[in-house]
């Protein structure tokens, strides 16, 4: 009985998900909406600092699998800059936080408990990843997660970003 009700939870929230991706409203350019407001958890200061925020869920095989890519991105650049936080659209709280409890990202993890942030930036598919530049605004858009590929274009991208002045 509770594998069926864990599963149709999951269903709702991938048609959820799928639901608010149907376009995307935040590009390359715009300003990046406020990271403040109905998430859940500590935020780190993103001030004159490159930012990557990535949307990612627990029952998303590729956004788990991106953790360890991201950790070492962070404990790259942190000194000269940079910052990631990763926003979970979990809505069952509880596999939020079981997750990050047991695998501890190395890196600000915060909650989008009302699903405010998801529908405002109306993320595309899970992952996708927004890298931020100085300024507040979208440099890079990483929609899905490729492993190396998607590491070795977001280092070379944020290493761009951080030679920047603004």
């Amino acid at each position: 009985m509770r594998s069926v009700f864990i599963k149709t939870i999951l269903s709702l929230n991938l048609l959820l998900v799928t639901i608010l991706s149907i376009h995307a409203d935040t590009h390359i350019g715009d300003s990046f909406p406020s990271l403040s407001g109905s998430l859940t958890g500590d935020l780190p200061d993103t001030h004159n600092k490159i930012v990557l925020v990535d949307f990612w869920a627990t029952w998303c095989a590729p956004c788990k699998a991106s953790f360890p890519v991201y950790k070492n991105l962070q404990t790259d650049f942190a000194s000269q800059g940079f910052v990631v936080v990763a926003v979970s659209v979990d809505t069952v709280a509880s596999a939020y936080t079981h997750y990050i409890t047991t695998t501890p990202p190395g890196f600000f993890t915060i909650r989008d408990t009302n699903q405010a942030l998801v529908k405002q930036v109306n993320v595309p598919v899970m992952p996708t990843s927004y890298l931020l530049g100085k300024d507040g605004k979208v440099h890079f858009i990483h929609k899905g997660f490729h492993s190396s590929k998607t590491e070795t274009e977001l280092r070379k991208e944020i290493t761009t970003l951080l030679a920047e002045k603004i």
